[in-house]
């Protein structure tokens, strides 16, 4: 009788599981997916080039602006109850997506989309946490990790593909069946959502929040276009900067705040958060640089390009939750070490890439980098998430969802401004463009730009390290 029930048990939880990991994979999409049919989006809504780029960017920023505020809704409402909320959010906006024909309303059903995703994102790692006991934890966020990977990086392909076979509103209404399906078994089987904290949702903090995020994340977006000395960039950084600081001020005087800032008096979820951030950074520096060079220098076709990326997702996908069930049982911090150890190897490795290079050292490369992703972002998210308390677990899970789009578009904008500064510099005059028949200045910039992010990664290993060593020391009571 006790195995049955343990068995249903069981059951559940991975049927849940199942659900969460359907949903993560199609918000991560949705801010990849739009790129590849931009340009057919602009002339079927006759707008410029540089307009519809809000399509995609609109999608992150707001996931951004609001995910703190929905990982703190899910610690005081319930966490199952915002998931479903916004699995609900994200369906009705793929739906407005996908039959307007109006420039701005389509920016509008992109801004109900992210709401409903951050409902999600911030949530989802919460309730995997409360859902599994600690022995498969790790096994669990593993495939959370690969289907957050999978989402981002499967997007142009998969954009490709639906642009090719029909138009674009099917980008967006191949949602809606997988959306109302998934909300279908979530009402079902997800448990009821657990109010672990009371209070009063922090509006001051919410809207602070905002002012910092918006601002920053549009300044990014656009500085390379504008020029990070142009004053609208200059204004929006200050007002993100005063936004922050009046945002900490706020926050460290609330009974209930947005964040609650001791949480970051936590040595390892801090150490864990920052290299979560910064790993980011260096790998969207990989994935917005490698499809130029696999298609200005290399010549590959768009469909070739795409099967080379695929080799980045398909080995994630076995190693993340591989990488997930060893954390269970070794621990996850010598993990993360060795995963980030890999990354910057295999990014100072890809800067070794030139005019000749040959395809099979290029995906040994990029599998390289994969491996070092697989074993490193599993296990890290399991390290943010045991090391709060129930009741922080909404605001963890957001916390680790917001620096994971920061990073993104951190890595994005680092990748870009360096990559053409190089050029520039190299060419002898400012071009933000890759320039036809000189790729040896375009092999220099992307030079440049592996061997930061490489730094970078290898930065993160050292204090991972440092830490380890440090935790040694006192384990065997020295220090």
């Amino acid at each position: 009788m006790e195995k049955d029930i343990e068995k249903d048990k069981e059951r559940s939880r991975w049927s849940i599981l199942v659900i969460v990991l359907m949903f993560t994979f199609m918000s991560a999409l949705d801010g990849s997916i739009v790129n590849v049919a931009l340009p057919k989006m602009a002339n079927a809504l006759n707008v410029t080039t540089s307009s519809i780029q809000l399509v995609a960017t609109s999608y992150l920023i707001v996931i951004a602006g609001t995910v703190l505020i929905f990982g703190r809704l899910g610690d005081m409402l319930g966490k199952a109850k915002m998931f479903k909320f916004g699995l609900g959010l994200f369906t009705f906006g793929s739906l407005l997506c996908g039959i307007t024909h109006s420039f701005p309303i389509l920016i509008l059903a992109r801004v109900v989309q992210a709401v409903g995703a951050a409902g999600t994102m911030a949530n989802n790692q919460g309730i995997i946490t409360e859902t599994f006991p600690q022995n498969e934890r790790g096994k669990a966020l593993g495939f959370l990790g690969t289907s957050v990977a999978l989402g981002s990086l499967v997007g142009p392909g998969l954009g490709g593909l639906i642009v090719g076979a029909s138009s674009w509103e099917f980008i967006f209404l191949i949602n809606v069946p997988i959306g109302l399906v998934a909300l279908f078994y979530a009402l079902k089987l997800l448990p009821k959502g657990k109010k672990t904290v009371k209070g009063k949702l922090d509006l001051i903090g919410a809207a602070l929040f905002m002012l910092t995020i918006v601002p920053l994340f549009g300044a990014l977006d656009e500085g390379l276009n504008r020029g990070f000395t142009d004053p609208i960039i200059l204004s929006s950084f200050m007002i993100a900067i005063i936004s922050f600081v009046a945002f900490i001020l706020v926050e460290k005087k609330r009974d209930n705040p947005l964040l609650q800032l001791e949480i970051f008096n936590n040595k390892l979820f801090s150490l864990s958060i920052f290299c979560g951030f910064i790993t980011f950074v260096a790998i969207f520096c990989n994935n917005i640089i490698l499809p130029f060079y696999l298609q200005d220098v290399m010549n590959y076709t768009p469909e070739h390009t795409g099967l080379i990326l695929m080799v980045y997702p398909l080995i994630l996908t076995v190693v993340a939750p591989v990488s997930g069930n060893l954390s269970d049982k070794i621990g996850s911090e010598i993990l993360t070490f060795i995963g980030l150890v890999l990354i910057g190897f295999g990014l100072i490795l890809m800067s070794s890439l030139n005019v000749g290079s040959s395809l099979l050292v290029m995906i040994i490369f990029i599998g390289i980098m994969s491996i070092g992703m697989g074993l490193f972002q599993s296990p890290n998210n399991s390290l943010i998430m045991s090391t709060v308390p129930k009741d922080k677990l909404g605001i963890a899970g957001s916390v680790n969802a917001l620096v994971r789009n920061l990073g993104m578009v951190c890595g994005i904008a680092l990748a870009t401004t360096l990559l053409y500064s190089m050029i520039s510099f190299k060419i002898g005059y400012r071009v933000t463009d890759y320039v036809v028949g000189r790729n040896d200045a375009f092999i220099y910039g992307m030079r440049i730009v592996y061997i930061v992010a490489g730094i970078i990664s290898l930065f993160g290993a050292a204090l991972t390290f440092i830490r380890l060593k440090g935790k040694k020391y006192r384990n065997i009571g020295i220090g």
